[in-house]
């Protein structure tokens, strides 16, 4: 969430108005020493590496907002987000790693700062490291984790969160199903919506929409992480002073940062990252080796897998793109193209046999390619229909495959869906005359590829 909120300040201090309203923002920044006498810390690499820390505070809530976000209860002033963000020496990428709260820790030696009792080396969660040791534990506990030296620490909490999200006028956000968790109220239908800041924190941490539970909320925060990117780099709220000096002002009042991170270095980064957009940051969770790993007096907790974790963070400090290179240097994986449709059920596992309902040689077996070449489990033996005069483009399925149904038809705009009951789980797909072409679709859950690394572009919504 630190490097949505704050990514609007480090690209609108690339420009002389920006630089003049910069200077001296920082003022209202609380302070904090994260490194106070830290030893044997990693190697520094190349590139500026951030510890982002959503904590759960919600003491400047309003009542009213507290009952419509489902806010109540005691905070338990420990860390509900973690994120370790990479930028680039050549500012021309940010690696956004999301580390699970839940995840299994050994937290050094250290004296409690509720208690003042000195505890020796033991095992926790690691959300549990700021309960215990504040900042300064939780930075030595990621650092004794990754091997990554970190560089700054900003912390954030609910407050801050909403009030920044509601001066940057909202984001927006896409979902290929619906989304209700009670515990948070968080019900949106699939589509896209624009979230207030309310409805932002209800989506960050909403964690009862699917099985996936915190590994799944991950996903959606840096889901929310791109589209925020996107609105602070691509709208004009860049070009504008006023409303420039409100987000600033809104972030920075209520943000805690290492004593280091100043009006200073957030110009020297906005002039660095001018043309950052969603393409240029790349998001990854820990790989995780056991998502339910029992621990005695402390539970159910989440054990990375040690070495696919290993060589994640190697990545990082050796200032590496957590993906291959798309054609022309950009990272990603794949070429550069429209942005793919979100959708429930990932091609792969959607069967489809295509039919030609015109009387255009080859129709058939030009639509059996796109769709295989977007993903789809196609038969590679495309028919004639029945009818040679079909207008419109007709998806026909089994009720019981409805949401595969959905998946095609996302790939196949302005298509007719037909339920038909027995059909079984292949999906008939006759090609109509009003065909153009295939449009490229993704699943939304789970993130594919090497260590499950997206590009920003490519969980943002769709144009």
């Amino acid at each position: 969430m630190r490097i949505a909120a704050g990514v609007a300040v480090l690209v609108l201090g690339s420009g002389a108005v920006g630089h003049a309203m910069m200077t001296g923002l920082d003022t209202g920044i609380e302070r904090v020493d994260p490194f106070k006498d830290m030893k044997n810390r990693p190697q520094a690499g190349h590139g500026v590496n951030f510890l982002l820390v959503g904590t759960d505070g919600r003491e400047k809530i309003s009542a009213d907002e507290k009952r419509e976000y489902r806010l109540g209860g005691a905070p338990c002033h420990c860390t509900d987000t973690i994120m370790l963000v990479h930028l680039s020496a050549d500012r021309e990428r940010a690696s956004v790693i999301s580390l699970p709260r839940d995840s299994y820790a050994e937290v050094p030696a250290h004296q409690d700062l509720v208690t003042g009792k000195a505890h020796k080396a033991h095992a926790v969660k690691l959300n549990a490291a700021y309960a215990e040791g504040g900042p300064n534990l939780t930075v030595r506990t990621v650092e004794n984790m990754t091997r990554v030296k970190i560089d700054h620490y900003l912390e954030v909490d609910f407050t801050s969160f909403m009030r920044t999200v509601d001066a940057v006028g909202g984001v927006e956000i896409c979902t290929a199903k619906a989304m209700h968790d009670p515990y948070t109220g968080l019900d949106l239908l699939p589509g896209t919506h624009r979230l207030t800041g309310g409805q932002a924190l209800q989506y960050v941490r909403s964690r009862h929409v699917d099985g996936a539970s915190d590994l799944g909320r991950m996903q959606r925060q840096q889901r929310f992480v791109a589209a925020l990117l996107q609105q602070a780099t691509g709208g004009g709220m860049l070009l504008n002073p006023v409303k420039f000096k409100e987000v600033t002002s809104t972030l920075l009042g209520s943000v805690r940062a290492d004593r280091g991170f100043g009006s200073e270095q957030m110009i020297a980064l906005g002039q660095a990252m001018r043309d950052f957009a969603p393409s240029s940051s790349e998001f990854a969770s820990v790989p995780v080796g056991d998502p339910a790993f029992q621990v005695k007096g402390i539970g159910s907790t989440v054990k990375w897998d040690e070495p696919k974790a290993a060589k994640l963070f190697e990545a990082l400090r050796e200032d590496r793109p957590l993906t291959p290179a798309r054609p022309g240097g950009q990272p990603g994986g794949r070429p550069a193209g429209p942005a793919a449709v979100p959708v429930d059920v990932p091609p792969q596992q959607v069967r489809v046999q295509v039919e030609n309902g015109t009387r255009t040689d080859g129709l058939g077996g030009q639509v059996d390619a796109a769709l295989r070449a977007t993903g789809f489990d196609t038969t590679r033996a495309p028919g004639n229909g029945a009818s040679r005069e079909i207008r419109r483009t007709v998806i026909t399925y089994d009720p019981r495959w409805d949401r595969s149904a959905r998946t095609v038809s996302a790939a196949l705009p302005g298509s007719e869906l037909r339920a038909v009951a027995g059909r079984g789980r292949t999906v008939l797909v006759t090609a109509g005359a009003d065909y153009r072409k295939v449009v490229p679709v993704r699943a939304q859950d789970p993130y594919q590829g090497q260590h499950g690394v997206v590009t920003g572009d490519q969980v943002v919504c769709g144009k």
